[in-house]
């Protein structure tokens, strides 16, 4: 017999929830976020606005790295998730499922040519972590050469890959044996690594993220996935935060004409409502599903719901109408950031894009931290880059229109007149 649950209170005193959230949540990044003036619960959302608690409204150019690409709350995405209700759950993971094979047949469709197999997880550190295990089963072989200043996520073998500021607290940096750092666009660097022929893979952000979006130069892509097939070592691409569309095509691996061993997509899969990942593999990454299906399993990979949510967003993402609206909202922001940056050359002196993936960078080694602040009290959500405090991460939505664009522009410019004053204040 079912009995009524208890009345969630969604409009919970703010101060009673941050202090339980020092009491019971996370303490640090609770008390974090108040030192650097973010004081948000949030509350109401949809589109590509949020509402803190008390009723401050702002517009989100960050998207939680890409997971509101298609908005807060999107209609269609949650009229399928609604649907899929009366037929789906979970799932059972031991077993074929209908809206796993269906998801699966549509990612090998639209991924790049050769990969086959999809592998689902419920986050994309756990898709990081099957899709390192898949080169290792490949190649058996044990190390991975990572970016430094990367980022792949916190979970057991993905932590090892990124910066030591996630790793060292946890006692997960990994030896030289197993993770090799490698500064980004450096080719040498690179070959060096590959060429002691016992690496399994190289694992790249296709424009990594919490380094500030640094963009590959011309080749560099290429070259490495080059050098892999030259030494033995699988590609992993993380499009973790590049993929579904942003850059303006579906993966952003795709602008570079790299065909990878294995993709990772996360994040944005989910249309920010249910959670899902999915590493990609080709049929020799995949091969351990031949001899031994039962090797990897994850309960909550590939929940059925989840499956039903990821098939919507790719269907919404390659519409020929949205493709058209990520070149516009990418043109359109792009040449009001430059009249911006035309008033504060000085302060404001770099623009990275693809598509909208955006990372504006400032003139003072903390200048994006100024920038996020300033932008907060205007009404503008967007975050500095973790591993490189001078870029702010900018990160519009698939379906941003004219106004809302208008709107942020004018947000922006007010948020960084405001942060090059109080950079020139404080340097004096």
């Amino acid at each position: 017999m079912y009995r009524k649950v208890e009345t969630m209170d969604y409009f919970a005193n703010k101060q009673a929830t941050l202090q339980k959230s020092i009491d019971w949540w996370n303490p640090g990044k609770t008390k974090q976020w108040q030192i650097d003036g973010v004081d948000v619960v949030i509350g109401k959302r949809e589109g590509y606005y949020f509402y803190d608690v008390d009723g401050k409204k702002l517009m989100n150019a960050h998207l939680n790295g890409g997971t509101y690409n298609l908005g807060h709350r999107n209609p269609e995405v949650i009229a399928a998730l609604v649907e899929g209700t009366n037929y789906f759950d979970i799932g059972n993971h031991h077993f074929p499922s209908t809206a796993r094979a269906q998801l699966a047949e549509k990612l090998a469709a639209c991924t790049p040519e050769g990969l086959t197999y999809s592998i689902f997880s419920s986050g994309g550190s756990e898709a990081i972590d099957v899709a390192l295990k898949c080169a290792r089963y490949a190649t058996k072989r044990k190390k991975t050469i990572s970016i430094k200043n990367g980022y792949h996520g916190h979970t057991g073998l993905a932590v090892s890959l990124g910066n030591e500021r996630y790793s060292k607290p946890f006692l997960s940096e990994g030896s030289p044996h197993e993770f090799v750092h490698v500064p980004f666009n450096d080719l040498a660097a690179m070959e060096r690594e590959l060429a002691r022929g016992d690496v399994a893979s190289v694992i790249i952000e296709t424009i990594p993220a919490t380094y500030g979006f640094p963009l590959p130069t011309a080749n560099y892509l290429a070259d490495v996935k080059s050098l892999c097939e030259r030494y033995g070592a699988l590609y992993i691409a993380d499009e973790v935060q590049t993929g579904l569309m942003r850059t303006g095509k579906l993966w952003g691996i795709e602008h570079y004409g790299v065909k990878p061993d294995i993709l990772v997509t996360a994040k944005g899969l989910s249309g920010g409502i249910y959670p899902i990942a999915a590493t990609v593999v080709n049929e020799r990454a995949g091969g351990w599903m031949e001899e031994d299906g039962l090797a990897h399993i994850s309960t909550f990979g590939g929940a059925e719901l989840g499956c039903v949510v990821a098939m919507k967003v790719l269907e919404i993402s390659q519409r020929p109408e949205v493709v058209k609206n990520v070149e516009y909202v990418a043109r359109y922001l792009r040449s009001g950031l430059e009249r911006i940056q035309q008033q504060y050359p000085d302060f404001f002196v770099g623009i990275r894009q693809l598509g909208v993936v955006m990372g504006l960078e400032f003139n003072h080694p903390e200048g994006a931290k100024y920038v996020m602040s300033s932008l907060y009290k205007h009404g503008v959500w967007a975050i500095y880059s973790m591993l490189d405090t001078r870029v702010l991460q900018f990160k519009p939505g698939l379906l941003c229109d004219k106004a809302y664009c208008d709107e942020l522009l004018e947000k922006c410019e007010a948020g960084i007149k405001e942060a090059a004053q109080l950079v020139k204040f404080a340097r004096y």
